[in-house]
């Protein structure tokens, strides 16, 4: 059985968010790969305004993301999450995509997203200062283990 296409996945969803004019800013395991290195990831993370919620998860469902999940929230409610997931039908792998709401503490984050050049479009992005603060918000030993990474790729491009 073949396994899901992360990257497809991707390309999908951001020709969809595109063509509904909302705003978004890949962040998590995707926005590493941009900014570091590549690193395993199983879910799409992406950072949207409150306000864009739900004109999104109509537009996910037409992808497929028809399983909700409980609704998350991190470091004090400074990081909500809203979970979608699908279920692909040829190889049973769940992903899921996990939309981080702007809340009033990370707005700046938002406000320094930046556009990259991706498979031969743009990709809106959190800057590398913001995937920073975000995983200091969390925290665990995979975000301390990328916010290294992504600081070490600041001082190698200051050089």
């Amino acid at each position: 059985m073949p396994e899901l296409d992360l990257y497809d996945e991707l390309r999908k969803l951001i020709g969809m968010l595109d063509e509904h004019e909302i705003n978004y800013a890949l962040c998590g395991g995707l926005a590493m790969a941009i900014h570091a290195r590549p690193r395993s990831t199983i879910d799409i993370d992406m950072l949207i305004l409150s306000e864009s919620l739900e004109k999104l998860l109509p537009v996910a469902l037409t992808l497929g993301y028809n399983i909700r999940g409980k609704d998350l929230s991190f470091a004090n409610g400074v990081i909500e999450i809203r979970r979608v997931s699908k279920i692909d039908p040829e190889s049973g792998d769940l992903l899921s995509l996990d939309l981080l709401l702007v809340t009033p503490e990370i707005v700046s984050i938002w406000e320094s997203r930046t556009i990259a050049n991706w498979e031969g479009g743009k990709l809106s992005v959190v800057s590398r200062s913001g995937l920073i603060s975000l995983k200091k918000l969390r925290g665990n030993g995979q975000d301390r283990d990328d916010i290294k990474a992504l600081q070490a790729g600041d001082s190698s491009a200051e050089s």
